[in-house]
């Protein structure tokens, strides 16, 4: 056995779940990139996994499955970076272990993320959302819990996993009402309902039933819904609400584009993007800032109140020929 296989071993160990404590997500993070790794330079290399080495892993060979990731598996340049990140990650914690491998290791360090345009979010109208809600066929069960998680997402703007992760006990239906989740980066955090929220989900969790730590949201057998159901499930009514609002047909509308227009209805009703930052569980305010980037009226009431009184409507006409000839030198 080489020096990656032990190194790699009490990386995760050691490091991730002993001295850092990472969430079960970093660990399974990280674990996909390197299984990723290993696999692509076994298949190159000829050899198994457990007989590679620091050479094995060297900048040429990492940057060649950066490319394979891009070109052969479609992933996006944020996926792209995100796995980088994971083998920096292991290559620094190797430094100090293996200084005889310092050059490789120093150069893998070196490799820097890929650069990448920023899009403008996604997010529905009113008229989409009321559309969207109303898709579901509420006669059946399985109808009004998908309506009833339809409005609890786009009012509170949770993620997809806060919001399967959901159970009974999280939702606090009195005085004050609001639901609890434990969010990204094992962040506690509570966010208020609307009153038609409250009464919809009281209504449901009434229907439902079920003891406290179980899922709010569960499927037709009672186990949490998955991620990818959600998205099933949400693609479904959105094909059906097209045919009543016919500009959801163009937007590609996923579960995070129902916590990106809870933000900017946040954002609509005039609340500052530091109160957004905190009731989506952001990690920095600067994230915020994409909303107000994709905002257009926002732009539209700056440029109106920084236009000045005077101006006259119009193309610049010089006073003279000899000085139009002058500015046009």
């Amino acid at each position: 056995m080489t020096a990656i296989a032990p190194t790699v071993q009490a990386f995760f160990t050691d490091r991730l779940q002993r001295e850092r404590d990472a969430s079960p997500q970093t660990v399974a993070a990280y674990r996909d990139a390197w299984r990723l790794l290993l696999g692509f330079v076994s298949d190159r290399s000829g050899k198994p996994p457990t007989g590679l080495d620091f050479d094995d892993l060297d900048a040429p060979a990492i940057a060649a499955f950066l490319d394979h990731l891009e070109h052969d598996r479609h992933n996006s340049v944020r996926t792209r970076n995100a796995r980088l990140a994971a083998i920096h990650s292991l290559f620094r914690y190797a430094a100090l272990r293996h200084p005889e491998h310092a050059a490789v290791i120093a150069r893998v360090v070196a490799l820097p993320p890929k650069k990448h345009d920023t899009r403008i979010v996604t997010y529905l109208t009113t008229a989409e959302v009321d559309a969207l809600v109303a898709a579901p066929d509420v006669t059946t069960w399985v109808g009004r819990r998908d309506q009833t998680m339809l409005v609890v997402a786009a009012q509170t703007g949770l993620r997809v996993s806060e919001l399967i992760g959901l159970t009974i006990s999280d939702a606090h239906l009195d005085a004050g009402a609001h639901v609890a989740c434990h969010g990204k980066g094992r962040k506690d955090r509570i966010t208020p309902l609307a009153a038609a929220t409250r009464s919809l989900l009281a209504v449901w969790l009434q229907e439902r039933q079920g003891q406290p730590d179980e899922a709010v949201f569960p499927t037709s057998t009672g186990r949490p819904l998955t991620r990818d159901a959600v998205e099933r499930r949400l693609a479904r009514h959105v094909a059906n609400a097209a045919v009543a609002c016919p500009s959801l047909a163009a937007k590609r509308v996923t579960a995070h584009v129902l916590r990106h227009t809870a933000a900017m209805r946040l954002l609509e009703a005039g609340v500052d993007t530091t109160v957004i930052a905190l009731w989506l569980g952001h990690e920095q305010v600067d994230t915020t800032a994409i909303y107000l980037h994709a905002h257009l009226d926002i732009k539209e009431q700056a440029l109106e109140r920084t236009r000045p009184a005077s101006t006259k409507p119009g193309r610049y006409q010089p006073p003279d020929k000899l000085i139009a000839f002058l500015e046009a030198l």
